[in-house]
C-alpha cells in the first residue's frame, strides 16, 4: 500500500547514513538506531514523509539526517536528557559521553523497555576482553543495539553501532564514517585491529542489561498456564 512505512534493516554489505560532522559519529549511530525501531521515523529521514509533528526542517536525506543528529546530541550533551533527567553535560566538540548515549537508547532508540549499561574495556586483558564480547554477542538483538567506543591508544575517538548479525554468535557493526555495514569479528576485537574509520582499539561499550528479554521469559510460562486453564474451561 502506497505510503506505508516500511521497517528499516542494516545487515553486513548494506551501506547506511554518513555522519553528518566530524563530531556526530554518537549522534549517527542513536539516530540509525531509532530508524531501526520506528518505521515512521526512518521514512520520515529517508523520503521527508510522512513529517512527524516537531520534525526539523529538511529537504533532502542528509539535510533530514543532519538536521536529527544536531538534536540528537544537544539531548546526549546538555545537563538535562529529553525526559528532563540531570546528566553531566558534555562539550559538543567532544563528541557524545557514553552515559548519554545510554540514555538515549533508553528514550526511543530501542525497544521500548530496554536498559543499557556502560562498561569500560580498554583496560581489559584478553580473555575478560573475549568475554566481553561474547556478552555483547548475548545482549544485542533486533532493536536492541549496542555502542561501541573506538580509538588508538591513548583515546576513544570515534562510536559505532553493533548490530545482531545473520548468524550464531556473529555481530555486525554500523561504521558511520563510511556509512558500511560489516561484520564484527571477536578476534578483531580481541587484537587491538579493528580497522573502523581507522580505529583500532575497543573503549566503552553500551550495551543492553538483557532484563527485558528475561522478563519476558519469566512471564512466558504463566501465560502458557493461563491459556491451558481456559483450554480447559471450554473443553
Amino acid at each position: 500500500m502506497a505510503g506505508v512505512a516500511t521497517a528499516y534493516r542494516l545487515r553486513a554489505g548494506d551501506t547506511g547514513p554518513v555522519q553528518q560532522s566530524p563530531v556526530t559519529c554518537g549522534s549517527a549511530c542513536l539516530t540509525v538506531a531509532r530508524m531501526l525501531v520506528d518505521p515512521v521515523f526512518a521514512s520520515w529521514v529517508r523520503t521527508g514523509a510522512p513529517h512527524p509533528p516537531g520534525s526539523p526542517a529538511g529537504g533532502t536525506q542528509s539535510e533530514r539526517f543532519a538536521a536529527y543528529e544536531r538534536i540528537v546530541m544537544r539531548r546526549t550533551n546538555s545537563a538535562l536528557t529529553g525526559s528532563r533527567h540531570p546528566q553531566p553535560p558534555w562539550p559538543r566538540a567532544l563528541g557524545t559521553p557514553p552515559w548519554g548515549a545510554r540514555r538515549e537508547l533508553e528514550l526511543g532508540a530501542s525497544t521500548q523497555g530496554t536498559r543499557y549499561e556502560v562498561q569500560a574495556v580498554r583496560q581489559l586483558s584478553r580473555e575478560p576482553l573475549q568475554a566481553a564480547f561474547e556478552r555483547l554477542v548475548d545482549v544485542v538483538a533486533e532493536g536492541e543495539p549496542g555502542l561501541l567506543y573506538v580509538g588508538n591508544r591513548r583515546l576513544p575517538r570515534h562510536v559505532v553501532l553493533v548490530l545482531p548479525g545473520d548468524g550464531d554468535r556473529v555481530l555486525d557493526v554500523y561504521d558511520p564514517g563510511t556509512g558500511r555495514v560489516d561484520h564484527l569479528r571477536r578476534d578483531t576485537v580481541i587484537e587491538h585491529r579493528l580497522g573502523l574509520s581507522g580505529w583500532q582499539v575497543p573503549w566503552f561499550v553500551v550495551q543492553p542489561t538483557g532484563e527485558r528479554r528475561v522478563r519476558l521469559r519469566d512471564r512466558l510460562p504463566a501465560l502458557g498456564t493461563a491459556r491451558r486453564a481456559g483450554a480447559a474451561v471450554q473443553a
